[in-house]
Order: C-alpha cells, then sequence, then structure tokens
C-alpha cells in the first residue's frame, strides 16, 4: 500500500495536467485516430490495421473530458488513469503499427512525431522515458503475441534513424523544459500577485473593520457607564429614566449601525473574490428605485453624517432584468469608494438619479469629490487596480463591471479632476410587454393577501393620495381617507383597520404620534409612513423604535409598496400569532448562542421550540416529535444541514415533508443549489433580522412561497 501511494504521489508530481491538456487530447486524438483508420487502410492500403486498438482509443481520448466532473476523491486518480491514456494512445499504438507494418516508411516518420507529442504532454523527463519505455515494450509484446507473426525485414539505415529518435528526443524535451520553466514562472507570478491581492485584501479589511469594531466598544462602553448604580440613584425621577432609555436606544441604535457596516464589508469582500457567473434564467424584474432606495436604506454607514451625504432623486423609475444582491453590492463598492473621498468635506454629497431613454436607461451616481486623474481613469475597472485608497484590493470596480456586463448593460465613469466624479450604470431597455407582465404578476401575487383588507391613508398631499390610490386600486382594499392626525385617529377609534398608511409629517399628530397612541392602547396595527424623496436619506434607528413599521419614499414604487404592505401584515403580532401559535419549531445549530437568537424571535408567540445541535441529533428528535418547521444552520459538526435534510427527504419519518428553511453565514450560488438539491425550502443569511425571519416562518408554515426581500 505504501509503494502505491509512493508511486502515486511520484506521477502527481511530475504531471501537469490542466483543464486545456484533457481537452486538447481529447479534440486531437480522438478523431485522429478514427479517421487514421480509415486512410490508413483503405487510402494508403498499409497491410496492418486494428479497428479494436483504435476505438479503444478513441474512447479513452474522450474520457479525458470527464475530468471537470470528477468528484474530488476522483481527481486524485486521474493522473494515473493520464499517463496509462498517453501511453496506449501514442507509444504504445504508434509502435505497434511500425512493427506490424515491417518498419513502414510512413510509420517511421510517425514514430518520430509521436516523440514529440508525448514530450508536449509529459514535461517530466523521468515520467516522459517512463511512459515510452511502457508504451513500446507493450507494443513488442502485442507484436510477439500476434498471430500470425510478422516477418520484420527492415530495410532502413536503423544507427542514422535512431539518432535522428535520439536527436528529437533531446530537442523536444530542451524546448518542453523551457516552456515549463515558462510556466513555472507564470504560475509563480500568478502566486505572488495572489499574495499581494489577499495581503492587501486582509489590510483592507483590518483598516475598514477597526472603524465598526471600534464604534461597537465605545457604544457598550457607553451603555455601562449609563446603568451604573449612581447614574440610577434618582430611578423614581420619571424624566430622568426616560432620558436613560433614549441615551440607551441611541447609543443601540449606533452600535447596530456599526454592526451593519462590518457585515456588509463581510459580504462586500466575499462576492468580489466569487468570481461566480451571474446566470440570466436566476434574474428577476426589478425596479431601479426601489432597489436603489434599498441600497442607501441598509448601507453599513460609518457616521449619521454619513447618511446625509446620500441624495436620491427617484424619478423616472424603470423596471431592469437582473440579480437584486448583486446590483445592491455594486452600489455599495461605489458609496464605498465616494464616502472614502468625502470623508474630509463637510460640503460632500452623493447624488444619485435616473434617466430613461429609447434603447438605454441609465442610474446615475455623482459625487462632487476630488475627482480621478486622467492618467487613472482609465485603469480603475482593471482587477487588483487601486490608487489613493489605503488597504483596498482594487477588485470592487472590476467586480461591479462584471455584474453590470451580465445584465446585458455596463459601468461607464467620467471625472474632472478637482470637480466631480460620475459613475453611469447602464441597462437595455425592456419590452413594454414585460414590464406590463411584471406589474400583472405582482397584482395577482398580492391580491389574495390584499383583497378585503382595510386601509386607512392620512395625508394632507392630495397628489401623493391619489398616487397610492391608483397603484392599491387593483387589489380590492377598503381605502378610507383621513387630511390629520386627530380624524385619523378618531376613524381608528370608530373602525377597524388592518393597517395604517401615512405621511410622516402627518399634521396634528404625526405617524409616529399615532403610532405610540396605538401601541398605549394595546391596538396592533401596523403604521407605514410615507415621507417625500427630496431630501437627504434620513437615518432609521435600528428597528424603528418610534413605533413605525416601515417607511417608503414618494412617488411609490409599486414593487416595494405591495411588500412593504405584505410584510407588515404578516409579522404583525396578531397575524403571526395566528400562523404561529401551537406549532412546534425544531431549531438546530451547533452554536448555543444561535438557538438563543432564534428563540428570541419566536418568544410570545405561543410556539413550542426543540433543540438539536447537530443534524444527527435533529433527526433523532424528527423521530420522536412531529413538527411543523425545522430552521437548521447549514454547517454543523457530525451532521450538517445539507445531509440531514437529503436523509429527512428519504426517509419514511413522520416529518419527512417537513418545511425546512436553512441558516448560513455564507450564502453563495453553490451554497443555494445545495440547499435547493438537498431539499431546503428556502434559506436567510445569518445574522438573520427578525421581520423578515418571522415573515418567512409565517409563510412556510402556511404553505406558502415567502417574498424575497
Amino acid at each position: 500500500m505504501k509503494l502505491l501511494a509512493h508511486i502515486r504521489e511520484f506521477i502527481k508530481d511530475g504531471t501537469l495536467v490542466s483543464r486545456s491538456n484533457a481537452k486538447a487530447a481529447a479534440l486531437l486524438g480522438a478523431p485522429a485516430h478514427f479517421s487514421f483508420y480509415f486512410i490508413f487502410k483503405y487510402v494508403f492500403h498499409l497491410p496492418y490495421e486494428n479497428f479494436a486498438l483504435r476505438m479503444l482509443a478513441v474512447t479513452l481520448c474522450l474520457c479525458a473530458l470527464l475530468k471537470p466532473k470528477l468528484s474530488e476523491k476522483q481527481q486524485q486518480y486521474f493522473p494515473i488513469y493520464w499517463h496509462f491514456m498517453l501511453i496506449f494512445v501514442l507509444p504504445f499504438i504508434f509502435t505497434t503499427n511500425l512493427l506490424m507494418n515491417n518498419f513502414h516508411e510512413l510509420w517511421l516518420y510517425w514514430e518520430i512525431f509521436m516523440v514529440f507529442v508525448l514530450i508536449m504532454f509529459v514535461p517530466n523527463w523521468l515520467l516522459f522515458l517512463l511512459d515510452l519505455i511502457i508504451g513500446v515494450l507493450g507494443a513488442i509484446a502485442f507484436y510477439v503475441l500476434s498471430a500470425p507473426q510478422v516477418p520484420l525485414e527492415p530495410h532502413f539505415n536503423i544507427p542514422l534513424w535512431s539518432l535522428v529518435i535520439l536527436f528529437s528526443i533531446v530537442a523536444g524535451y530542451m524546448f518542453s523544459f523551457s516552456n515549463w520553466q515558462s510556466m513555472k514562472a507564470e504560475e509563480r507570478r500568478k502566486a505572488e500577485e495572489k499574495n499581494l491581492a489577499l495581503e492587501a485584501l486582509a489590510g483592507g479589511i483590518a483598516h475598514e473593520m477597526r472603524n465598526p469594531l471600534g464604534q461597537i466598544s465605545h457604544n457598550l462602553d457607553e451603555i455601562l457607564q449609563e446603568l451604573l448604580p449612581n447614574r440610577l440613584d434618582h430611578s423614581g425621577d420619571t424624566t430622568q429614566l426616560a432620558e436613560l432609555a433614549k441615551t440607551i436606544r441611541q447609543r443601540v441604535a449606533q452600535a447596530q449601525t456599526a454592526v451593519n457596516r462590518g457585515l456588509h464589508i463581510i459580504d462586500m469582500t466575499l462576492e468580489n473574490f466569487r468570481g461566480e457567473d451571474l446566470f440570466r434564467h436566476n434574474f428577476s424584474s426589478l425596479s431601479a428605485a426601489a432597489t436603489t432606495r434599498k441600497a442607501i436604506d441598509e448601507y453599513g454607514y460609518a457616521s449619521e453624517e454619513e447618511r446625509h451625504k446620500i441624495m436620491l432623486q427617484g424619478e423616472n423609475d424603470f423596471i431592469f432584468r437582473g440579480d437584486e444582491n448583486s446590483y445592491l453590492f455594486v452600489l455599495y463598492n461605489l458609496f464605498l469608494n465616494a464616502l472614502h473621498v468625502l470623508r474630509e468635506r463637510p460640503d460632500g454629497k452623493i447624488e444619485i438619479r435616473f434617466e430613461t431613454g429609447s434603447d438605454v436607461n441609465r442610474v446615475i451616481v455623482r459625487d462632487n469629490g476630488p475627482g480621478i486623474p486622467s492618467e487613472i481613469l482609465n485603469r480603475i475597472f482593471d482587477p487588483f487596480f487601486t490608487s489613493g485608497k489605503k488597504g483596498g484590493t482594487g477588485l470592487g470596480l472590476a467586480f461591479c463591471r462584471r455584474v453590470m456586463r451580465s445584465f446585458g448593460g455596463d459601468i461607464l465613469c467620467s471625472s474632472e479632476f478637482g470637480k466631480f466624479t460620475e459613475f453611469t450604470l447602464t441597462f437595455p431597455v425592456l419590452d413594454r410587454d414585460l414590464i406590463e407582465d411584471f406589474e400583472a404578476n405582482l397584482y395577482a401575487e398580492y391580491k389574495s393577501l390584499l383583497s378585503g383588507k382595510r386601509l386607512l391613508l392620512a395625508g394632507n398631499d392630495r397628489e401623493n393620495l391619489a398616487i397610492i390610490q391608483r397603484q392599491l386600486a387593483p387589489l380590492g382594499l377598503k381605502i378610507d381617507e383621513a387630511a390629520e392626525g386627530a380624524s385619523a385617529m378618531s376613524m381608528i377609534e370608530a373602525k377597524r383597520y388592518d393597517i395604517i398608511l401615512s405621511d410622516l409629517n402627518l399634521p396634528v399628530l404625526s405617524a409616529s404620534e399615532i403610532a405610540k397612541r396605538l401601541d398605549a392602547q394595546g391596538k396592533e396595527i401596523p403604521v407605514i409612513a410615507f415621507v417625500s424623496d427630496h431630501q437627504p436619506v434620513e437615518a432609521k434607528e435600528g428597528e424603528e423604535p418610534s413605533g413605525i413599521d416601515a417607511r417608503i419614499s414618494m412617488p411609490p414604487v409599486l414593487s416595494e409598496l405591495l411588500q412593504v404592505l405584505k410584510i407588515s401584515l404578516e409579522t404583525s403580532r396578531e397575524a403571526l400569532k395566528e400562523s404561529l401559535s401551537g406549532k412546534t419549531v425544531l431549531v438546530v445549530d451547533d452554536l448555543d448562542f444561535n438557538r438563543r437568537v432564534i428563540k428570541s424571535m419566536l418568544r410570545k408567540l405561543d410556539v413550542t421550540i426543540l433543540e438539536a445541535s447537530n443534524g444527527q441529533e435533529a433527526l433523532h428528535k424528527l423521530d420522536e416529535n412531529r413538527c411543523d418547521l425545522l430552521v437548521m444552520d447549514m454547517k454543523m459538526p457530525v451532521l450538517d444541514g445539507f445531509e440531514a435534510s437529503r436523509r429527512l427527504r428519504s426517509s419514511s419519518s413522520i416529518n419527512k415533508d417537513i418545511p425546512i428553511l436553512g441558516l448560513s453565514g455564507n450564502l453563495d450560488n453553490k451554497a443555494l443549489q445545495m440547499a435547493k438539491l438537498s431539499g431546503m425550502n428556502d434559506c436567510l443569511i445569518k445574522p438573520v433580522k427578525m421581520k423578515l425571519f418571522l415573515q418567512k416562518v409565517a409563510a412556510m408554515l402556511k404553505n406558502e412561497r415567502p417574498v424575497e426581500v
């Protein structure tokens, strides 16, 4: 066994089998052996040709194409197969034909050709000689064992031909060795380049993460200071307690912002390095305005000042086909670069606007930063190019271009040094029929949930109210209107409403004040606020502690408006209790902290929670208990979530058809595909956001497909 291992290691070390080599062997060798049989037998009428040997050679060559599809375990044996194939299709068959055709002149030439080809595929001189000798000896054995015996009567100058063969081997090997050295040098250069990029990446992550981690540490220290006993001496003073609660809430919100920034740095880094192709069949129809607002809302800003630097003009919205996460990361990269250069500029701003055209639609991101020098401008989209940003990897803009071109568009940059930088994202214009189908599908998707629901629309801007009324008309909602906050409260006390959609700055009582009064009265009615889009993006304090469930910008984007209504309805406590009450959920994660996070999200909803620390333990629990939902981490020791899902789906368990929600800290395309193949129904990336988690859980327990948000 040790000898076999040493042989395998020797072959592996002396073999360079690239995908292009395997492809060349298949595409050159298979047709050549097939056609040469007929050419030599029926055109040149050579005495000997063997159809079986030729077909076996064709098969061996074609099997080399299977290399990329082999498992990791099978790949380690491929070098042995590779040498067996080369020995058979080159020295064995060529020398066999040389002998069986009695040293025919044609085969003397082909033997020299065979030596050159073998050298090209086996650059290691020792392995080359080994392959050549084994092939030649095998051919001699085949000749000796063949019947009838072909008499050998060589009529050529054997010493002279042998000298040519020897010189061919030496010359061919010298050329191959030189080529091999060049390949090794190129590999070393690429490895050094990769190491430099990884070093820059590590430095960039360390540099970027130090800020949010420092902010988290600072805010936690501030909270601890606020909670010290000497600060709570006057605990009976309600004013002081209110101020204390406000301060702590602000500190927690700032810490959450810092955490979000750190998470986005990690996500952006992973996206830039994955290099995965985006497949058009996975694309969906997206609103440029809604998706851009989502990027602005969710970006991890370093400070509140950074939020106020971004200004969005929401007119001229358009629909494009693409992948939402990839588009978000394109904008994140642009924000990161722009905010970096604007950090020292009090008047710095980033303006985002949309332009529609007959052939191309555009998203334009412009900042009033220092601009980009002309000598650098032409290189900013090159991989690994970075300038003026300490710790940068130079991957971001190359990633942006790859994404935009996968959408059928592009990303362009214009800049005037000392004045501005402007990035233009271009998108192909979609057919009107496709846009109408998109809107029709939206209404069909949301109508079953929203039809018959009672909505209070509060505001005094008739234009805004008319737009919302028009967009909601096809859904069958029962809509009442109120012009100011006091009348809105009177209507709420007189009628039962499922949801309230209010101007954030409603006269008399604002949307926030209405939400607080409803909470004080114990009424669990979602309140959604709409705000003007012609202003800097306002900060959100964590999970809207003011009582507002969500905010939308005017004019509203249909997909965004309907999605917000749906999520607010499905994640209201009343709706969740209706969906989850009496249900049993099995939470599986190897970390106790992660299980506690999920349990905290489900508490107060009358849910029975079971726990397991790995997939094997989860399967035992599912054999013993009937459950309604399985929430499971994808990567765990003993048995991971993928394999546990596969085993459950193929078992005879009473829970074999249970909905499975997979959780992972790294949801790339490969993980999503594995989750789908293993039988998981849906996936979420960790850390999990409460509203999204509860909405997906409620939808899965109702056997509905959750809305992707």
